[in-house]
């Protein structure tokens, strides 16, 4: 029996709960500057996956401003979730339509685990139909006091638990799992 691939949520927030400044800047990730050459356990966990998921914003951010003329996430599926008819391109697909039966096709799929990149709006609509399988979130030593919350306000309750927990400079990784 095939193994089914598992959705996973890797991200960091502020420590106040936020993926982004109000205006999308991620400026302050980063942690205290104990490890300066750590990469938060980023490799190993990019070894695990051969899929990405992304919303628009998201999309938009990386292409523009995170990584300009070089998609990093080369060489494995990428999808973009948007409300606009937007043309594929040799890197992405752009996937305008159902997000949650998408990813459940996907998840039936042959392949490593699937990325879930961000943003607020697509991590809303996969938690609220539990399909996100794993929380690996990275809390920064950073205080934002207000931008864009990693999970939106009227998300609904979910129980998850602890698998484990780092510290990759200054800054906490905690990986739960669904219950």
């Amino acid at each position: 029996m095939k193994k089914e691939r598992r959705v996973i949520l890797y991200i960091a927030m502020s420590l106040d709960g936020y993926i982004a400044r109000k205006n999308g800047d991620i400026d302050w990730l980063c942690g205290d500057g104990s490890e300066p050459d750590s990469d938060f356990g980023y490799n190993e966990f990019y070894e695990g996956i051969d899929t990405v998921i992304l919303g628009r914003t998201t999309y938009d951010q990386v292409v523009n401003e995170l990584s300009v003329g070089v998609w990093p996430y080369e060489g494995i599926d990428s999808f973009v979730f948007t409300s606009k008819d937007i043309k594929d391109n040799k890197d992405v697909k752009f996937i305008k339509g159902d997000i949650c039966s998408f990813i459940k096709d996907l998840k039936q799929k042959e392949g490593q685990d699937i990325w879930i990149v961000g943003g607020a709006e697509l991590i809303k609509h996969l938690t609220e139909s539990n399909l996100i399988d794993e929380y690996i979130i990275t809390v920064i030593p950073t205080i934002l006091g207000e931008g864009i919350p990693l999970f939106k306000e009227g998300s609904k309750e979910l129980k998850l638990k602890l698998k484990e927990s780092k510290v990759y400079n200054g800054a906490v990784m905690i990986h739960y799992i669904r219950d």
